[in-house]
């Protein structure tokens, strides 16, 4: 059975029948995948007020040990998102009573960012829901299957991302 990522890589092979298009079979369906797949995750955490962005910021304070309080840049080594990004989001999330920044008892240059308890909650709740989606992603996937891809893309991103 064709889909979208063969039908373009046919189309490649019939007009440039001198290169090799077969790494478009799989970045175009990881592509493909990751734009359906962020899409469903979207509409999951829109649910419960929030973005992707800000879930990873209330989901990395809520896994980190109690009493969950990590500085910002603890927060962006430990989460999804950028440097950039990290004070506009933390902006975001203590205006809304999620997380509050404090000044570091130890250090009184830098700055501790917590999880209130109105963010721990909400976290907690928006969790169990995202799971429940991915696992809908994921569903047509045997256990096997999904070892076997856990596989392949732990090396994949060990041979691309500097960061681990």
């Amino acid at each position: 059975m064709a889909d979208h990522v063969d039908r373009v890589a046919e189309q490649w092979a019939r007009e440039r029948p001198d290169l090799d298009v077969s790494p478009m079979q799989v970045i175009g369906r990881l592509s493909r995948l990751y734009q359906l797949f962020s899409s469903e995750m979207k509409r999951t955490f829109a649910a419960h007020g929030l973005d992707p962005a800000s879930f990873d910021v209330l989901a990395t304070l809520r896994r980190s040990e109690p009493p969950h309080r990590l500085t910002p840049a603890e927060l962006m080594r430990s989460s999804m998102v950028t440097s950039g990004a990290i004070t506009q989001r933390l902006d975001r999330l203590e205006e809304r009573g999620l997380v509050t920044r404090t000044r570091s008892a130890s250090d009184g240059r830098s700055v501790v960012v917590s999880l209130t308890d109105e963010g721990r909650t909400l976290v907690d709740t928006a969790l169990p829901d995202h799971l429940a989606t991915e696992e809908r992603l994921l569903s047509a996937l045997s256990g096997e299957e999904r070892d076997a891809l856990v596989g392949t893309f732990r090396k994949l991103l060990e041979s691309v991302d500097t960061k681990s």
